[in-house]
């Protein structure tokens, strides 16, 4: 009794332990705990605080210090008076304020800088996404070929056994049970190929959700319940609005960025404004007379402009100028090479589905002509060479169909990255 308890706790904690996903919920742990996401997330904090250091720049800097000094009883000799250079201490602050045009458009450049690294998050959730939906789409197909070829391997130990009862009995050749040994001993290595396969793809999946490699996951949906061909083929009439493609977005924003390069270069024959207040306490640590030339107060203002560089502010200006308009050019092939693309992933989605649909034939029609010719050699009207043959047909048929299957809905998963659905 106390044993079946145990081994009941048992199952009971390696059923919990069994991570059950969804499509939804498998893209929404790995929005969690991807850990690309999060250092996609990480950068645009880091692009913000980058972005402060900036602007703290042009704001007031204040310092503090504290000075000690002995003359170790030296006496200043000033017509004829000594004065005494007793030990002292110095107690100072300053407060300080710099300000130039590079400041302020570096500011302004760390503010496209922080947009472009969200845009890059949404981007890298966006591809998280899609990466987990791909995978499990693939998991899913795996699974299914393993199924088939599960089967087709029972039906070929089927007939492999009756053979060899004919050969035992002596209405059959060995060399046709033989032939039928090599093709059940053939499928036994492609199910295990293909279960290795499918391992892969799991660990695939654990390394997109971010859980520990040791974790069991199973996948709740089915191909057919995620499949929708309607909404995959409505995609084909979708508007491309090429501003709401992350490439794109990003690809303006360093447009913009190459333009206030060429702002803050220029700002280079700006001058720099230079505002100071110090404030200074100084305490002797005797009482000997002596002379306190340390004023208390001291205000400064001052105004840099440059004048001559050698060349190095006018060569700098210009090197920022090419500079914006090569990303001028790379825009403009970008937005044509964008519109070529979605003409050309319309097409492969377009393609797909019909290799798919054909594929999807196929299989059916590959799977009755082995049904049959297997039933034809139990009542002796095929050879075993037929079974074979249709077998390896059987096999291609179902590996095409699996292919066709993850093409389409790749072809999906791109069209829809493009169109940032």
């Amino acid at each position: 009794m106390l044993l079946q308890v145990v081994l009941g706790c048992t199952a009971l904690l390696a059923q919990d332990s069994i991570m059950a996903l969804s499509l939804d919920e498998a893209q929404k742990v790995a929005k969690e705990h991807n850990r690309t996401l999060k250092n996609a997330s990480l950068d645009v904090q880091k692009a913000e605080a980058t972005r402060w250091q900036t602007i703290a720049s042009m704001l007031p800097q204040v310092n503090g210090s504290l000075d000690y000094q002995n003359m170790c009883g030296y006496k200043m000799s000033l017509g004829g008076m000594d004065i005494a250079m007793p030990p002292s201490g110095t107690l100072g602050i300053t407060a300080a304020l710099q300000l130039s045009g590079t400041q302020v458009v570096g500011a302004y450049l760390g503010t496209i800088a922080m947009k472009m690294a969200d845009i890059s998050l949404k981007q890298t959730e966006q591809q998280i996404g899609n990466q987990v939906k791909s995978i499990y789409y693939s998991i899913l197909a795996m699974e299914r070929t393993v199924s088939l070829l599960e089967q087709n391997l029972e039906n070929l130990r089927t007939l492999h056994r009756t053979t060899q009862n004919s050969v035992d009995v002596g209405v059959a050749e060995q060399t046709d049970a033989d032939q039928l040994s090599v093709q059940v001993a053939t499928m036994e290595t492609t199910i295990s190929s293909t279960k290795r396969s499918l391992e892969m793809l799991y660990n695939s999946m654990r390394l997109q959700l971010g859980v520990a490699p040791e974790q069991r996951i199973t996948l709740s949906q089915t191909i057919e319940e995620l499949i929708n061909f309607e909404n995959a083929l409505t995609l084909l009439s979708e508007e491309f609005v090429m501003d709401n493609n992350y490439n794109y977005q990003l690809l303006k924003e360093n447009v913009r960025l190459a333009k206030q390069q060429v702002h803050m270069k220029e700002w280079a024959y700006g001058p720099t404004l230079t505002a100071a207040y110090q404030y200074s306490a100084k305490k002797y640590f005797s009482d000997e007379r002596t002379m306190n030339m340390t004023p208390p107060n001291a205000v400064s203002i001052s105004l840099s402009v440059p004048i001559f560089s050698s060349g190095r502010n006018f060569t700098g200006v210009k090197e920022a100028k090419l500079a914006y308009k090569k990303q001028l050019n790379t825009l403009a092939d970008t937005e044509d090479g964008l519109n070529i693309q979605h003409s050309q992933l319309k097409y492969n989605l377009s393609s797909a589905y019909e290799s798919f649909d054909t594929q999807k034939k196929n299989v059916e029609v590959s799977q009755r002509v082995f049904t049959n010719i297997s039933n034809k050699y139990e009542h002796g009207l095929a050879s075993s060479l037929d079974v074979t043959n249709s077998g390896s047909n059987l096999i291609s048929a179902q590996s095409s169909y699996v292919q066709a299957l993850l093409e389409l809905v790749n072809a999906q998963i791109e069209l829809e990255e493009l169109l940032n659905l």
